[in-house]
C-alpha cells in the first residue's frame, strides 16, 4: 500500500475498530482493490455470479448497471448493449 491518504485510512480503521495496524492495512488493501477493479472485470464477474444464482439476463443487466452507478468511483453509464458486449465480446 502506498500514499499518505491510505496510511491515514489504515490508522482510522485501526483506531475505530481496535484492529492491529497490520490487520487494518490488509482490510483497507482489500477494500481498495475491490474499488480499483476495472468496470469490465466487475461486469464479467457479477454477470457470472448472478447467473450462478439462477438469474436471467433481462434481470441481470439492469441490476449490474445500477450497481455500477453506486460504486464509490462510479463507472461511466453503460447501456445494456455495452454491458452485453463486455460479457460476450
Amino acid at each position: 500500500m502506498s500514499g499518505v491518504a491510505e496510511t491515514d485510512i489504515v490508522e482510522r480503521v485501526a483506531a475505530s475498530t481496535g484492529l492491529p495496524p497490520g490487520v487494518a492495512a490488509r482490510v483497507v488493501d482489500d477494500v481498495l482493490a475491490f474499488y480499483r477493479t476495472p468496470a469490465e472485470v466487475y461486469v464479467r464477474r457479477r454477470h457470472t455470479e448472478l447467473q450462478a444464482e439462477g438469474r436471467k439476463n433481462p434481470e441481470i443487466f439492469p441490476l449490474i448497471a445500477a450497481e455500477l452507478r453506486g460504486r464509490l468511483v462510479a463507472a461511466p453509464d453503460l447501456s445494456e448493449r455495452q454491458l452485453r458486449r463486455i460479457v460476450y465480446g
